[in-house]
């Protein structure tokens, strides 16, 4: 079976590539799996000094895989809410991985494609990736990425693209703070190495408590960080399984627009 994860090991930088170009990286179980594990390994690996998220192809992750989600339409909530926990594992990996973590936002993300870029310590992109919460479309929400998101963007940020699910360009997600950075597509690479330059002059232990100390600052925690991802899981397993997000999936997976437009 093909690997979704794509792993290379250069001078201390472990990159971690999502490696499902045929579907623009799009989430599926076994993607989730692998880039959990491979996130938490970089985070044990005392060789590792920084870690490198990028997306094979011209995307960086589209977000949730079409079988896969046609796949939760048809789950029960209790299956709905372990799939839900799962990516949540994710997220949460990555948000709290001791080492600092960069994301080399190649082209466009989605959904849980947005939440990887603000669990990032540093984040560069393309000048012109697309970015997009549009959970709300489908008679959903982001749950599960909402808390990243929000710590990267803020309240007023995200109370207006969790509810108009409009699509942004790489400016703006400058400008709001998704991104700290927007070079042209050729220019990506030496910006990256630029900033694991920087990186590179660190301590390392200074590196993992000045995360530490800014997580810390800031009130957030690991542990209370759990607690919020169950909830967060309950609420998305009942919105999927509910009357609204049961139309809003099945007019996507159909390609027609849910009852709330049409009519």
């Amino acid at each position: 079976m093909a690997s979704s994860v794509r792993i290379t090991d250069l001078a201390g930088v472990r990159t971690l590539a999502m490696h499902r170009p045929e579907v623009h990286n799009a989430f599926d179980d076994a993607l989730i799996a692998e880039l959990t594990a491979a996130i938490e390994d970089a985070g044990r690996d005392p060789a590792v000094r920084a870690v490198v998220l990028t997306g094979s192809g011209a995307s960086f992750s589209a977000g949730a895989d079409l079988n896969w989600m046609r796949g939760m339409a048809k789950a029960s909530e209790a299956e709905n809410r372990d799939d839900s926990l799962r990516l949540a594992r994710l997220m949460r990996s990555l948000q709290f991985c001791p080492k600092p973590t960069l994301a080399r936002v190649n082209g466009a993300a989605y959904g849980g494609g947005v939440g990887l870029v603000a669990c990032c310590d540093v984040a560069i992109g393309t000048d012109g990736a697309k970015f997009g919460l549009t959970e709300v479309k489908l008679g959903l929400v982001p749950a599960v990425i909402s808390p990243y998101v929000l710590a990267a963007i803020g309240l007023r940020q995200a109370r207006k693209l969790f509810l108009t699910g409009e699509i942004f360009d790489a400016a703006e997600a400058q400008r709001i703070g998704l991104l700290h950075q927007v070079v042209a597509p050729e220019a990506l690479d030496e910006a990256v190495v630029f900033a694991l330059k920087l990186l590179a002059k660190a301590g390392p232990v200074a590196l993992r408590e000045a995360k530490r100390l800014a997580f810390r600052v800031e009130g957030l925690d690991e542990t209370c960080a759990e607690s919020i991802d169950r909830d967060n899981a309950e609420l998305i397993a009942r919105l999927r399984v509910s009357p609204e997000g049961q139309e809003g999936l099945s007019a996507f997976l159909d390609k027609r627009a849910p009852q709330w437009v049409a009519g």
